[in-house]
């Protein structure tokens, strides 16, 4: 495995450049305990409404919560109001939350209604009096979320960026499409070249691009991480009835292996499947492509890694 640096702000150093990003309803504090256990560089709460968090209205407050010597976890905070996304900020701080994350992708009707995550694209200058609050109200790293912008006619993302980086934000992150696209369609990942081009750094973690993705992908980031589900050439999947294919695994590996670009490698497989020998075959079909030392993982459904092998 090609040595993968990590993401340092200030004194905090995240390693590996790995995350759990925040999602709505999943990342609350039991499961991002279970992806801490995985190894991940850190973990980032749902996002939480900043003026009901100081208002201390029912369920906002929980869903900030730590835990008991949880490391490197990011609180993403959401709003429209300075102040308090200020205080929320202040809050969480002291609760020992290791970075802020402010909210700008958000494309739920229910949030750009109020003119908070990313209905804030629609209005930079604001975002920015909102950004300079929460930089100014902690001493621990802030970061910050946005889309592509509000739809095609407001592709801001570089400025918006550009003008965060200036107020105090130490890393940004990009989802490649737009509000109004929502969830829905490619991600424009070679609009991500002009923030790209400021000097943050982007990496890549996969497990569902097809090769001719990758390909326009691996131009544009720092470093991968590909997971390849299942290769071994015509194994037969007794749970779905399929056969797998190593075709298309085989292919972004090639991509993957002739970018130059450093690497993480992980298989997974579901160990019902699997003899104890079929990892180390698996890890010798690898080899044999040319991939440097991989690691192989088997997980139960719950999510329990159930054995492992570094190739």
């Amino acid at each position: 495995m090609e040595t993968i640096h990590p993401i340092t702000l200030g004194d905090l150093a995240l390693a590996p450049p790995v995350a759990l990003a925040p999602l709505a309803g999943i990342t609350d504090l039991p499961f991002r305990q279970l992806v801490a256990s995985f190894g991940a560089g850190w973990v980032v709460s749902e996002m939480v409404a900043s003026q009901e968090m100081v208002q201390a209205k029912p369920g906002i407050r929980e869903k900030a919560e730590l835990g008991l010597g949880q490391a490197n976890t990011a609180i993403q905070l959401a709003g429209r109001e300075a102040r308090w996304m200020a205080e929320a900020a202040r809050m969480v701080e002291a609760n020992g939350a290791r970075m802020i994350d402010i909210n700008m992708g958000c494309p739920a009707k229910k949030v750009t209604n109020g003119y908070s995550g990313s209905a804030l694209l629609r209005d930079p200058d604001h975002a920015l009096r909102l950004i300079e609050a929460v930089v100014g109200a902690v001493s621990v790293p802030v970061t910050l979320k946005t889309r592509l912008g509000w739809d095609d006619a407001c592709l801001n993302a570089a400025s918006v960026a550009r003008r965060a980086e200036n107020a105090g934000v130490r890393l940004v992150t990009i989802h490649g499409r737009t509000r109004c696209q929502f969830y829905k369609g490619r991600a424009d990942w070679t609009a991500i070249r002009a923030v790209r081009g400021m000097g943050y750094l982007v990496g890549l973690h996969t497990a569902g691009l097809f090769p001719t993705r990758l390909a326009e992908v691996l131009p544009l980031v720092d470093w991968v991480g590909l997971d390849i589900k299942a290769p071994f050439d015509g194994r037969y999947d007794r749970i779905t009835g399929r056969e797998h294919s190593f075709e298309a695994p085989a292919e972004s590996l090639r991509l993957l292996l002739a970018s130059g670009v450093p690497y993480e490698l992980r298989t997974t497989v579901h160990p019902d499947l699997l003899a104890p020998e079929d990892l180390e075959d698996i890890a010798d079909g690898l080899r044999a492509r040319g991939a440097k030392p991989t690691v192989i993982q088997a997980f139960r459904p719950h999510g329990c890694l159930d054995r492992g092998l570094l190739a």
